[in-house]
């Protein structure tokens, strides 16, 4: 499909919602599209600001209703919100009630003691310059991006119970807790009446570490999960089958370590491709539709560059069931690849 004109006026799509399965998020009231698109690569001020919009067009066109961003995406940090709100206010202001929009504050944000962690200082006031760089006087989902192991539980859940009570915030979340950290702050969120809704965590076939306790946590407290990298930072895509490529990802320096493709990696990323093509899908499909097949987990966030990558990433949503012996087959090359950088 040719790159919509960014000079036109948009328009969304009238059977917008004809095809994307929308899952309820936990035993809340609140669905999410089973693909979400995540603003953390691709929409800094690296990125131009026409592509951007092609793709954030695109995606809700295609049904993707759910955007999440966070406080330092860019580069430089803050430039994904504030690219994202200039698109939302010329293209999407009509359609903000259509829209599930998600931050998070707890990396590093800004130089000094107050810009990182779990703080109530650090958390509100990142909020509030999220807002401010979207244009928004809400965001559906605040998240504590990051356990902060010398902040209390109880500060944090205070500071996302307050982002509520204030109206700044419709839902809450966390990203990359233990099952045992996730437990808790479930019980203190509910104490004062904000539930859990979604803990946000690296998943993908090479990354299971959420299928040891995390996800029987969930389903005990009630909220759902939004895998982050679902395609391993792009190593479950068939870019690297063969080596990897000049100016990729994995030569950048950024989150993908060109150490971890080993030979035994590689070969069993080549397995995994050979059962993807069995099935008539690409890799990266196959890794969108896998982590799917868990009822447990609501939606799975992807990035995009362009709209050709966002259509061939939702395209796995054309073939999302799974036979016994398909499953069996992808465990024998699921291995856990030791690249979950979010462990702390």
């Amino acid at each position: 499909m040719p790159e919509p004109h960014i000079d036109t006026p948009y328009v969304a799509s009238e059977d917008r919602y004809e095809s994307m399965p929308y899952r309820r998020t936990g035993r809340s009231g609140l669905k999410l599209p089973a693909i979400s698109l995540g603003l953390w690569h691709n929409f800094g001020d690296d990125a131009p600001l026409d592509g951007q919009r092609a793709v954030l067009r695109r995606a809700f066109d295609l049904g993707i209703t759910h955007f999440d961003l966070a406080n330092n995406y860019g580069p430089p940090y803050g430039s994904a919100e504030q690219n994202f709100g200039r698109i939302l206010r010329e293209d999407f202001a009509g359609y903000r009630d259509e829209l599930v929009i998600s931050s998070k504050a707890g990396w590093d944000m800004w130089p000094g003691p107050y810009g990182f962690g779990g703080s109530r200082k650090y958390l509100l006031s990142s909020l509030d310059q999220s807002l401010g760089r979207m244009g928004l006087d809400y965001v559906d989902i605040f998240y504590s991006h990051r356990p902060d192991h010398d902040t209390p539980l109880e500060e944090t859940a205070g500071a996302l119970i307050s982002a509520v009570q204030q109206g700044k915030a419709l839902y809450v979340g966390i990203s990359s807790y233990t099952p045992e950290n996730t437990a808790k702050m479930a019980e203190l969120l509910t104490a004062a009446g904000v539930p859990l809704l979604i803990h946000q965590p690296s998943y993908s076939m090479v990354n299971r570490w959420i299928e040891d306790g995390l996800l029987e946590t969930l389903e005990q407290v009630g909220a759902g999960a939004i895998a982050f990298s679902p395609l391993a930072q792009g190593m479950l895509t068939d870019k690297y089958l063969d080596g990897i490529p000049e100016g990729s990802r994995a030569t950048q320096g950024k989150s993908l370590n060109p150490d971890w493709f080993t030979d035994e990696h590689v070969e069993h990323l080549r397995e995994l491709n050979s059962i993807a093509s069995a099935r008539g899908q690409s890799l990266a499909q196959l890794a969108l539709s896998w982590a799917l097949r868990d009822p447990r987990v609501t939606s799975v966030l992807i990035g995009a560059s362009s709209v050709r990558q966002l259509e061939n990433n939702v395209g796995a949503l054309e073939n999302l069931d799974f036979t016994a012996e398909e499953l069996t087959a992808i465990d024998e090359h699921a291995r856990d690849f030791g690249i979950n950088l979010w462990d702390i």
